[in-house]
């Protein structure tokens, strides 16, 4: 039952949010997950293409690159959207301001995605009302039809409208590359994954959106290099008003979906979250809690005591419990200064889940090149599963802002699961057991390993799975390295009370 698996209102701990006021979950939802960025581009443009005048977009993003291509030889992601802003389609959209590119993010592309779609008659918000050393890292896209509310949709994951995203099931990588740790390649393969989602909780991920739309504070720290920047750009200073909400959407399938959100503890504090909003993190240890036989994890980092323990716990509680997770080979990053901190939280982590029911795999493609897993998923016994913007990190769960959907339905986790595992270990017809599927992972990446250290002679084994193995720290990078983990890789965005008794 979904109450078993779901929080209640109370359990989500954010009673100033309007997210529960019809219910904590929302039955009657069709989700279809969405494997790979050029799957989930292709159907973003199939429904932008059915827009109307009077229809409306509303958009949050990391990162947004106008000029990324929606398909091969297809129109950038900019050109849709200036194209329907200009023709009577309402679109707003709420981009992270981002720190410089010097620093390796994302302000310059933001900004320029935000002033095109404004100078084409849509509004786009550069947004840092978020705790400092925070970002605002929610990827949803909500479409609504002003005359065809059962053709509304929302796109929920972890696949920014960017550069590097656009890939395949063959995992050749985006023809438009991101920076990225030169073992990658000059077109770094991208595992990535969304949902597709329709019926009536499309209402509550617009709401999420209204509410930190209607946030009244500054939408930056008015520092005078700030106030220019955003003058020369053109960017509004004070979102407008949103117009009235139509009816949300009605039933349209066997899904209960659950909202579940990132909001940190700040001054001044959040209308919606004013004391921070904790659900991700909530919900994961409930459903860990539950956990009986396998959980399966996609991550970007997966790193952080918070998560650990969790998993650890539920390994306690569980003898017969089974952990998978894959995660990048190398940060995508992995410089002098900013690879020993990544690799330094990693291997904490791995080393609090050392036992040999857990298991911690990255993967390549058929030419040997790493596979970034950019990939945001969780699977619990087959019977709850998540997918969102959140990572398995402390920033993820106390600090940055996420947005992520929890869905109760055996049938939609147990055929993710075979997708996904079916591409992983290179055959049809995977071994589900969380028992004998556990061995199955052992033996193709032993394969593989084997076939590397024999000097890759004969075939080529089946899959793309290897035991992940990060690089250790030298002894001068250990002075320092946990330091920065700690403190600006991992910040921890509760309050003081909350990091003393490490609650949620």
């Amino acid at each position: 039952m979904a109450h078993d698996w779901f929080l209640t209102a109370a359990e989500r701990g954010n009673p100033g949010t309007d997210i529960d006021s019809d219910g904590a979950w929302s039955e009657g939802n069709l989700v279809r997950p969405l494997v790979h960025g050029a799957t989930y581009f292709r159907r973003l443009y199939d429904e932008l293409c059915k827009l109307q005048p009077g229809d409306r977009v509303y958009f949050t993003d990391w990162r947004g690159d106008p000029d990324e291509k929606l398909y091969d030889d297809g129109p950038t992601i900019g050109e849709v959207l200036c194209d329907l802003a200009s023709s009577g389609v309402e679109v707003r959209a709420l981009l992270w301001r981002s720190h410089s590119d010097h620093l390796s993010f994302n302000a310059q592309e933001n900004q320029h995605l935000g002033a095109e779609l404004n100078e084409a008659g849509g509004e786009v918000l550069l947004d840092q009302r978020v705790r400092r050393l925070a970002s605002h890292h929610q990827k949803l896209f909500v479409i609504r039809h002003r005359d065809d509310p059962a053709a509304d949709i929302a796109f929920v994951g972890g696949i920014d409208l960017c550069h590097g995203r656009r890939d395949d099931e063959r995992h050749l990588g985006d023809p438009q590359t991101a920076p990225m740790d030169p073992r990658y390649g000059d077109r770094a393969p991208w595992h990535d994954l969304t949902l597709e989602i329709r019926g009536p909780v499309v209402g509550d991920l617009l709401r999420t959106f209204v509410e930190r739309w209607d946030d009244p504070h500054p939408l930056d720290r008015r520092t005078p290099y700030r106030m220019v920047v955003q003058r020369l750009a053109r960017m509004p200073r004070h979102p407008g008003d949103l117009p009235e909400a139509f009816p949300d959407p009605p039933p349209a399938g066997p899904h209960a979906v659950q909202v579940l959100r990132t909001y940190a503890h700040k001054h001044p504090g959040f209308p919606f979250a004013p004391h921070g909003e904790y659900s991700i993190a909530r919900a994961y240890r409930k459903a860990f809690s539950r956990a009986q036989r396998l959980i399966y994890i996609e991550d970007q980092y997966l790193w952080s005591a918070a998560v650990t323990e969790s998993l650890h716990a539920a390994l306690e509680r569980s003898p017969d419990l089974h952990i998978i997770a894959v995660v990048p080979r190398y940060p995508d990053q992995d410089g002098r200064v900013s690879g020993p901190p990544a690799r330094h939280a990693q291997l904490e982590a791995l080393r609090r889940l050392d036992s040999d029911r857990v298991a911690v795999y990255d993967l390549e493609n058929e030419n040997g090149v790493p596979i970034y897993v950019h990939a945001k998923v969780c699977i619990v016994d087959d019977a709850w599963m998540t997918c969102g913007s959140d990572n398995f990190n402390r920033r993820s769960w106390t600090n940055d802002s996420e947005l992520t959907c929890a869905i109760d339905s055996p049938e939609l986790a147990g055929s993710l699961r075979h997708q996904l595992w079916s591409e992983h270990l290179g055959t049809a017809s995977p071994e589900l057991d969380p028992h004998s599927g556990f061995k199955q992972w052992q033996a193709t990446a032993a394969a593989l390993d084997g076939w590397y250290a024999d000097g890759r002679r004969g075939p080529r084994p089946a899959g793309r799975i290897r035991a992940h193995h990060p690089q250790p720290l030298g002894r001068f990078e250990s002075l320092w390295a946990g330091w920065l983990a700690d403190h600006l890789y991992d910040p921890d965005g509760r309050p003081r009370a909350a990091r003393r008794r490490n609650t949620f």
